[in-house]
């Protein structure tokens, strides 16, 4: 299929009552057509990995066809630019986290990325920096613990940015990481604990949070096991 033909056939199961309950939840309307994940997971199947397809469904610009590329396109064919093209047009959280989780976490520059990303001034792309994070914590089962601790100072240095996006998205790769093992747990309840002490009504609410569900006994009975 062509990406004409896929825009035409995510055009034609648009659904503006869709739109407006995603709106809601604070996903962009503009450019959104209201066709829901799985339907999107099942195109995505249908058509295989093909990262010029991604590419062109990319450049429309349509809240689902981007959606859509990321879980088509080829991770080993992605490179720096196009990584940095896609995040500074991240105009959703959704679509930044759908990336970053489908397909940025599965390329060789994730971890550089995220490292990267997580200082920077544009708040979709620091929070792909952290969302990436919390993908590759979950996803990469290959990695070592070091990786996920010379995360946990930048998590720590970035706790205190109020935007919600971002603190939502620090908070969540600060669980992530400690849930991985009981080492990283520990080592993430320290950082959550650092985080407390900061003068920021955000890192108190992402330490708060944190510390909830990575001292919780269902967390430490399932890191026993």
């Amino acid at each position: 299929m062509t990406a004409d033909q896929i825009i035409a056939e995510l055009r034609s199961m648009a659904n503006p009552q869709n739109v407006a309950g995603m709106a809601r939840y604070g996903i962009n309307p503009e450019n959104t057509l209201g066709v829901t994940i799985p339907t999107l997971r099942a195109i995505a199947k249908r058509t295989g990995k093909d990262h010029r397809l991604a590419a062109a469904l990319w450049r429309s610009g349509i809240h689902e066809a981007r959606i859509l590329a990321c879980l088509i396109d080829e991770p080993e064919k992605v490179t720096s630019t196009q990584m940095d093209r896609w995040a500074r047009e991240f105009n959703s959280w959704d679509v930044c986290d759908q990336v970053c989780s489908n397909l940025f976490d599965k390329t060789a520059l994730a971890y550089a990325k995220a490292t990267e990303w997580s200082s920077h001034k544009q708040e979709f792309i620091k929070r792909a920096g952290f969302t990436l994070m919390a993908a590759l914590a979950v996803h990469d089962k290959q990695a070592g613990d070091q990786a996920f601790e010379d995360f946990l100072p930048l998590i720590l240095h970035e706790a205190t940015d109020e935007r919600n996006y971002v603190r939502k998205a620090v908070n969540w790769a600060l669980r992530q990481i400690g849930k991985r093992n009981r080492q990283l747990n520990r080592k993430a309840v320290k950082t959550a604990k650092d985080i407390q002490k900061l003068d920021s009504k955000a890192a108190r609410w992402i330490a708060t949070d944190a510390l909830r569900e990575l001292t919780s006994d269902a967390v430490r009975q399932r890191l026993k096991g």
